[in-house]
């Protein structure tokens, strides 16, 4: 397969990178939740580089598709050049010495609630690392985003990842003292007079009023945040009742800042994983913040 340079000129570097995603999972969905991006996204970047090629890269049947014999010349290329930029920009970063930068994916809210009040701990700990949080709510492409280590919450069965487990959660009301006060938070029921803020998570209100036996027919309709930071936020705010996450909610019931006026907690379905590539190339840094990040969830001391 040839190309003059003014082809290769109009081709974007990205649309490559999407269609050699897309050949790797044989799956558009497959390698749109592996860049972060939906699955019409990559087929409309598929369409495109077709469209500037000229010809069909993929035979498509249904949701199945599979490479053209041009697909596959040009996914045999394809492969080998991302191979080789990667082994590139690993090598820039040893040379120049970056091999201490290392990228931390994470929730929006684990990112505010979890890590950052232990900045200034890991700092103390690790000043040689220059540690970069990339905050974000879809699943990371490790490679394709330059991401070493990612902290999710899941079932921990991600492909080709392995993933640690860090810590199960459960899931209760909380509010401040003087919201409890003011709205006259004495039992279960009594979170019925009360602004609910519903959570972005399969554990809900109707389950914690089972758990609580109180019988509602139907929740009071409320708020739902797609962050518990921007919830906790409101809670802080002496606005509402939240069904908090233990995890999240600890440090601020610790201070005192916000209460859970009732003992009665659900456990959450998921949990909190530390994940990394299969296979990933040691290094000391990484290593390091993995080592870390367990600690602090009271993990015991890990292996490599």
């Amino acid at each position: 397969m040839r190309f003059s340079h003014d082809i290769l000129h109009r081709i974007p570097v990205r649309s490559l990178q999407v269609f050699e995603a897309a050949a790797r999972h044989g799956s558009f969905t497959q390698a749109g939740d592996a860049l972060g991006i939906t699955q019409s996204a990559v087929s409309r970047q598929v369409g495109e580089l077709e469209k500037r090629l000229g010809v069909p890269l993929f035979a498509r049947a249904g949701p199945q598709v599979a490479l053209t014999r041009a697909g596959e010349a040009l996914f045999e290329r394809a492969a080998r050049a991302f191979a080789e930029l990667r082994a590139g920009v690993a090598a820039c970063r040893a040379v120049e010495g970056l091999s201490n930068v290392v990228t931390l994916s994470m929730l929006p809210s684990v990112a505010a609630l979890w890590l950052a009040p232990r900045l200034e701990e890991f700092a103390k700990a690790h000043p040689e690392i220059d540690l970069r949080v990339s905050a974000s709510r879809h699943l990371v492409s490790f490679e394709a985003e330059g991401i070493d280590l990612a902290v999710r919450y899941g079932p921990g069965n991600w492909s080709g990842l392995t993933a640690e487990f860090l810590a199960s959660e459960t899931v209760r009301p909380v509010c401040t003292p003087d919201y409890a006060e003011r709205i006259g938070i004495e039992r279960p029921s009594d979170l019925l007079k009360a602004t609910l803020i519903h959570p972005d998570i399969d554990e809900g209100w109707p389950a914690w009023f089972a758990a609580a036996g109180v019988a509602v027919d139907a929740v009071p309709s409320g708020p739902r945040f797609s962050d518990d930071t921007a919830a906790l936020n409101a809670v802080l705010g002496h606005q509402a009742v939240f069904l908090g996450r233990s995890v999240l909610t600890a440090r601020e019931l610790e201070a005192g800042r916000i209460i859970a006026p009732f003992d009665i907690e659900i456990p959450a379905s998921f949990s909190y994983w530390l994940v990394r590539p299969k296979g990933q190339e040691p290094g000391v840094a990484r290593d390091s913040v993995r080592k870390w990040i367990l600690r602090s969830f009271g993990r015991p001391e890990p292996g490599v």
